[in-house]
């Protein structure tokens, strides 16, 4: 079956109110874990996942880093005006982040009917932020924020915003979510939601892997809100799968290839939706080699090859890293809409570290695709035992299947 024929009513459970985390645990590492191989289920702790993981492994880990995405505005009036960053419009992050004067975001925007004048004015310890209404989207809004002594908009998001914790979790921001709600290896500011499989590692458990000769590899997938994103089409086919923007170096995919022959673990839904990605932009430098972009669409990874068609995963990054040099290019600057669901081939990992996902969500489809109707197993069993789901909750380690 195509994913597009895919009910998401099939991908639906209980998930009562109480079994969300709100909170993290004290100590990250001392999250539970599920362990799923070879249609078995056991349970341990983070600190222990060394443990289960073959000796000269490779494990992807999302290095982006969350930003302080939700701006409150405060009229003279007081009503409060919500602006959250989704992403930068018409450029990049880098370019976006480093600007010292202006620049456009795409936005949602809690109370936008309240928003009667021609600019938002916020005072902060050294400048003064403006923000105006450029254009109305489909489904978002272009702001343009104004600011001044100088200093980079990174530096005003720092000073204005809070941090983006997820719908779910129905609580105030605290002081322990600017720590927890990162992990410790976050490198590169973008993300609106974390990257929260790796929300989990500590220099402990990256102590424990190292014994083992289990190296770690990095890539950046920007995390956008579009992961919260509902499925409320019927079949597949009507929804549109997010995009988000990937940034990884030669360096990395060479590290991934001489890997392949190991175990290649995704550190996070982010992580295996990129290293997956990287496969199928392989394809596409292989099939259209004239290609000067090689962005991935929703349906890619079921419709670029013909029936029968084969090209392995050491042909098509060896593929991408010739595209890469033939344009100059050491970095994959790029955006992926892969959806990955029931009846994908997985291509680069052989297993996925992640928390437990929402009903009826993308992600939820992913983790089916990688251990297929188990997952109902999986997930009954993480219930009937005290596991926390979601963002903040407990995870799992599977073997793809």
């Amino acid at each position: 079956m195509h994913p597009k024929d895919i009910s998401i009513l099939d991908f639906t459970y209980d998930l009562p109110e109480e079994k969300i985390a709100v909170h993290p645990l004290q100590q990250r590492d001392h999250s539970k874990l599920l362990i799923y191989k070879d249609g078995n289920i056991s349970t341990n702790v983070y600190s222990s996942i060394d443990q289960y993981l073959p000796a000269g492994s490779l494990l992807v880990f999302n290095n982006t880093k969350v930003i302080k995405a939700r701006i409150l505005f405060t009229k003279p009036t007081g009503a409060v005006i919500e602006i959250f960053l989704l992403e930068p419009y018409g450029t990049d992050y880098t370019k976006t982040l480093t600007a010292t004067a202006s620049c456009q975001w795409k936005c949602l925007i809690g109370g936008a009917s309240k928003w009667k004048e021609k600019e938002l004015l916020m005072k902060l310890e050294e400048s003064e932020l403006r923000a105006s209404l450029v254009e109305k989207l489909t489904d978002a809004y272009v702001v343009e924020f104004n600011w001044n002594n100088n200093i980079s908009f990174a530096e005003i998001v720092e000073q204005a915003g809070n941090i983006p914790l997820p719908p779910y979790i129905k609580r105030k921001v605290d002081e322990a979510d600017k720590d927890r709600y990162q992990t410790i290896y976050a490198a590169h500011d973008g993300s609106v939601a974390a990257p929260t499989a790796g929300l989990h590692f500590t220099e402990t458990v990256f102590e424990k892997l190292a014994a083992k000769n289990i190296r770690r590899s990095f890539v950046t997938l920007h995390v956008g809100a579009g992961t919260f994103k509902p499925v409320k089409a019927e079949k597949m086919a009507a929804h549109e799968m997010h995009a988000e923007w990937i940034d990884v170096s030669i360096t990395t995919i060479q590290e991934i290839i001489a890997k392949l022959d190991d175990t290649i673990v995704a550190v996070g839904t982010t992580s295996l939706r990129t290293i997956e990605t990287l496969y199928w932009m392989g394809v596409k430098a292989l099939l259209q080699p004239a290609s000067t972009q090689l962005d991935i669409k929703q349906w890619d990874a079921y419709e670029l090859l013909a029936p029968g068609q084969n090209i392995t995963s050491k042909e098509a990054l060896e593929a991408l890293i010739a595209w890469l040099q033939k344009n100059e290019l050491t970095q994959l600057f790029t955006q992926t809409q892969i959806l990955i669901a029931p009846g994908y081939q997985f291509r680069i990992a052989k297993a996925i570290v992640t928390n437990f996902h929402q009903p009826q969500s993308t992600l939820l489809l992913l983790v089916a695709a990688a251990i297929g109707n188990n997952w109902r197993e999986i997930y009954n069993y993480a219930l009937e035992n005290d596991f926390r789901f979601l963002s903040y909750g407990d995870g799992s380690l599977l073997f793809i299947e």
